[in-house]
């Protein structure tokens, strides 16, 4: 049996911080790996672009632009700090939804291409619940992804629905896309640690990371202000208020300092650090006032009104449909249109998988003191 290769330099490996391998990108820096908690690093992760608002018309934005050099710390930590033997994930497929082979689809060929032993295990769905627990107990699988939805909206003997269910019996040691009770609460709450000694950090749900990440390319977080402030002043809008993407997505852009509408069908809330307040606003006038607008909207027929964006307005489109009239949109100047996500999430699914295999399933000597 295969199993992740020892790193090269235990020493850069016990409970830490990414930071390890830095290089230059399409004008983006990244740096990853890992360090000590106690150990100060020479140069601290960041991801930072060049790119400012325009006085010509729109641009589409290339996500697979942003994911690449993501993918390619995966790839270079994998190679070089673990002899080439990367952790292994668990995809668990129980539907023909389209969206969600396509994800699968993603995932095995980034997992492939990165090191990263991948094997996606199609089941009924009767027998979905017994193959999460075959996985959770199995010591050489490090991470589990559910496609969702599975049941939808069907109600689960112990209460809520099936997939949260599901959600909730995948370990915190396996859950890969941050979305068991355990994580849900630590981020609707603002804690990014584990444990109390904060040497482990959490995992975040993979498409709102990829969002941030997207966000930090696009130069709309302000790494000058402090931690937890890099947002601030920011209005945001997400039309989306789903548990996987548009609700997490509202705190963690929360948590950073935004000011964030969350619209629902029927509803608007904004989002502040640690409070949900009933607005006064329309989906209109939140749109009109946000810098960042983000479209989830599971529909073929919706479409953002365009007179709703104001110039230099960033648009990511998360939804398997395009929530926009893409051509119409790019006459509106200023404009950064993000149309798809995925390649994104996939990398961030990558770097989530290494922390937990950081943080869980490998125990090396501390040889660093």
């Amino acid at each position: 049996m295969l199993k992740p290769g020892k790193p090269a330099n235990h020493r850069f490996h016990s409970h830490g911080t990414l930071y390890r391998l830095k290089y230059h990108h399409n004008g983006t820096t990244v740096t990853f790996g890992w360090r000590p908690a106690d150990l100060k690093p020479s140069v601290k992760p960041t991801s930072t672009t060049n790119i400012k608002m325009t006085d010509t018309a729109g641009v589409k934005v290339n996500a697979a632009t942003i994911a690449e050099p993501f993918s390619l710390a995966v790839r270079q930590y994998i190679e070089q700090d673990m002899g080439g033997v990367g952790p292994k994930l668990v995809g668990l497929l129980a539907h023909g939804d389209p969206a969600a082979k396509k994800y699968a689809e993603w995932t095995g060929k980034a997992c492939a291409r990165d090191g990263i032993r991948y094997e996606l295990r199609e089941v009924p769905k009767d027998e979905l619940l017994e193959a999460l627990e075959k996985a959770n107990n199995d010591p050489d699988v490090h991470g589990i992804l559910v496609y969702y939805p599975c049941f939808g909206a069907f109600p689960s003997f112990f209460g809520g629905t099936m997939d949260d269910f599901l959600r909730d019996s995948i370990s915190i040691k396996k859950d890969v896309e941050g979305l068991c009770q355990f994580y849900r609460g630590n981020l609707y709450r603002n804690i990014r640690y584990v444990d109390d000694e904060k040497t482990q950090k959490c995992v975040l749900p993979c498409t709102p990371l990829a969002i941030v990440k997207i966000l930090e390319h696009l130069g709309i977080y302000d790494k000058t202000k402090p931690a937890g402030d890099h947002l601030a002043g920011v209005n945001i809008t997400v039309i989306n208020r789903s548990d996987i993407v548009g609700r997490p997505l509202a705190a963690m852009l929360a948590n950073d300092g935004a000011d964030v509408y969350s619209a629902d069908i029927d509803s608007l809330y904004l989002f502040r650090r640690g409070k949900l307040i009933p607005s006064e606003e329309t989906q209109e006038t939140a749109c009109k006032k946000s810098r960042v607008i983000i479209t989830g909207v599971p529909v073929k027929s919706y479409k953002l009104p365009l007179e709703w964006v104001s110039e230099n307005t960033v648009i990511i489109n998360v939804a398997s449909f395009k929530n926009v009239d893409e051509a119409e949109l790019l006459k509106i100047k200023g404009v950064q249109y993000v149309p798809l996500v995925g390649k994104v999430t996939v990398a961030m699914l990558e770097r989530n998988l290494l922390r937990l295999y950081e943080n869980f399933h490998w125990k090396p000597k501390k040889v660093w003191q």
